[in-house]
């Protein structure tokens, strides 16, 4: 029997965190929620408005023997605009900040070589500002939220695109695999 790990990333709207990582081989879960902040069982409503000091955060449940977490960190990087410390695409402030959570030095250390990497190859001409934190707890969000992509496809779809992610993400990385 498997031995999963965790993953936590934010980046953003958790609706579009969800679906680059869900259909992978070795990903068991994709739990939208919350992380990062001070309130303990934060619900949407109460990090939206901020104050919580929460980001809105996937917490990925993964099979370590099928899929590594440099790997998950590489998918990361191609969902966000990682040029962008004040949020992602049409979400703005403190709870759509993206951020790479580690939960041991090993992770630290594979979220900062891959950052580096970014840094020195990647496509972009600004700096790269995501942030690589401990791990905190993670709270799940609300039932609505989870499988977003799936339960309220044609909405996803429109959001995606109009947030200006799904432009963004095709300028950036589509010729750049």
């Amino acid at each position: 029997m498997a031995e999963f790990k965790k993953a936590v990333f934010a980046g953003g709207c958790f609706w579009c965190m969800v679906e680059p990582f869900d259909s992978l081989p070795g990903i068991e879960a994709v739990v939208s929620g919350f992380t990062g902040g001070h309130v303990e069982n934060p619900t949407y409503n109460e990090v939206v408005r901020g104050g919580t000091g929460h980001t809105e955060a996937v917490e990925i449940t993964y099979d370590p023997d099928k899929i590594s977490y440099k790997d998950l960190v590489e998918i990361y990087w191609r969902q966000t605009d990682p040029t962008d410390a004040a949020g992602q695409f049409a979400d703005r402030g403190e709870g759509y900040r993206p951020v790479i959570y580690y939960s041991n030095e090993e992770e630290r250390q594979i979220a900062e070589e891959s950052k580096k990497n970014l840094e020195e190859n990647g496509p972009f001409h600004e700096p790269i500002v995501t942030s690589i934190e401990p791990r905190e707890p993670f709270y799940a969000a609300e039932d609505y939220h989870q499988d977003f992509y799936k339960k309220e496809s044609a909405h996803y779809k429109r959001y995606s695109v109009g947030s200006g992610r799904v432009p963004f993400l095709e300028k950036h990385w589509e010729d750049n695999d």
